[in-house]
């Protein structure tokens, strides 16, 4: 069977790779051509993908721009971004043109696909009229089904062959179709009934993470008011063997997901003159937390004597997630701004993230530690974060990493 696969970021390429190591033959597409380029050299750019476990299926994938190669494939898996517009509102633009590409090379008997994030209604309202432009019929012609990604980056435990598939399809023949082809990939698929409940079941797991983040930050802000150890309060609570599950707060949430599907879902329920207050709420509370962060440091500076502007401040970690090196929608992006805009020196060490271009930025070393403050942000496993609070002059921690050896905690 040969796989087409149109994207080859996060959720892309482990399905490419995933697939060839299965003996299926992969199409991949995309748009960048350096990335098209360091596959064909046997180079992974996601971390999750060693070069090594690449190189070892690099005869069964074939990387290209070419969207017309397309047209050799049984099935094709759309699996590009969902972003927002700058007013937060779903930006459609990759996954249209990712549908009119697939449309330009449809073939009679094939199935697609859709894996990106997306509202309720999108693979039948959006993408299917694209594909059926074609003149051919989805359910007769060729077959269409969702299935949402589950990509966990870093995650040791679970990848795409041991994390269960939700699959919906057009008709219950598409679905089947669909079963088929994660079967040869995934120890369990999970059919439902229709596109929308694949849809929606994706946003109900990000969004129920998106309110329970909120919730324990919002906590994290009034227990600090009120001069009580946060983390201490959800180790106790965390103690009850039901009906409790631990979230810690942070600087504010990351990745594509997280702080940007409650925001899909919150657009498509307007349509239906529904305002998801309580969704959109967490998303808020969410978003306002690195300017606390941003008060917490200010007033760790002034407990040392020092204003913000012209102190040096090194941020520990400025992915999203410990462990990696994707720094999407990472809150510690936003610090950095807060930061500079109030005069302080930014500086930062991270061992997954070497520079941030748009910031002009490159990690640092962590041997000389002459900064006034360093601030926890990101606790990547491999940083010893003991060694750092004894040689620091202060340290702010955002992420309870420290809470045992006294460092201030967020």
């Amino acid at each position: 069977m040969t796989i087409g696969i149109v994207g080859l970021g996060y959720v892309g390429l482990p399905l490419a790779v995933e697939f060839a190591e299965s003996g299926q033959r992969v199409v991949g597409i995309d748009t960048n051509q350096a990335r098209v380029d360091q596959l064909r050299a046997g180079e992974s750019y996601i971390e999750d993908i060693p070069s090594e476990r690449l190189q070892a299926v690099a005869s069964h994938i074939e990387a290209t721009t070419r969207t017309s190669r397309l047209a050799q494939c049984d099935a094709i898996i759309i699996a590009v971004p969902t972003p927002l517009t700058a007013n937060r509102e779903p930006d459609l633009a990759p996954l249209i043109g990712a549908a009119q590409s697939v449309a330009d090379a449809l073939q009679p008997g094939q199935l697609v696909v859709l894996e990106s994030t997306t509202y309720p209604g999108t693979t039948r309202e959006r993408v299917l009229p694209i594909l059926e432009e074609t003149g051919l019929v989805a359910g007769r012609d060729f077959n269409l089904a969702f299935s949402p990604e589950r990509v966990d980056p870093g995650n040791e435990r679970y990848a795409l062959h041991n994390t269960p598939k939700i699959i919906g399809g057009l008709t219950p023949e598409c679905r089947t179709k669909a079963e088929a082809v994660y079967g040869l990939v995934c120890e369990q698929v999970v059919p439902v009934s229709t596109l929308e409940i694949s849809e929606m079941a994706k946003l109900l797991e990000n969004i129920f993470r998106s309110v329970n983040i909120a919730l324990v930050n919002e906590l994290a802000r009034l227990a600090d008011r009120m001069n009580i150890d946060i983390y201490e309060v959800i180790d106790a609570a965390a103690t009850k063997p039901f009906g409790f599950m631990r979230f810690d707060p942070g600087p504010g949430m990351g990745g594509h997901c997280l702080p940007v599907d409650p925001f899909y879902l919150a657009w498509k329920a307007r349509e239906y003159d529904l305002s998801t207050e309580f969704i959109e709420l967490a998303g808020k509370v969410n978003q306002y937390m690195p300017y606390f962060c941003m008060d917490k440091i200010e007033r760790a500076l002034n407990d040392a004597h020092k204003p913000v502007r012209d102190s040096r401040v090194l941020l520990l970690g400025v992915s999203y997630k410990a462990g990696v090196g994707d720094i999407r929608e990472s809150p510690a992006l936003k610090i950095i701004q807060l930061l500079r805009k109030s005069g302080a020196e930014v500086r930062y060490h991270d061992p997954h993230v070497p520079e941030l271009v748009e910031h002009d930025l490159r990690s640092v070393s962590l041997d000389d530690l002459d900064v006034d403050l360093v601030v926890i942000v990101t606790a990547h496993p491999s940083v010893d974060h003991e060694a750092i609070v004894e040689r620091a002059p202060a340290v702010l921690d955002l992420r309870g990493s420290t809470r045992h050896l006294g460092a201030t905690q967020l």
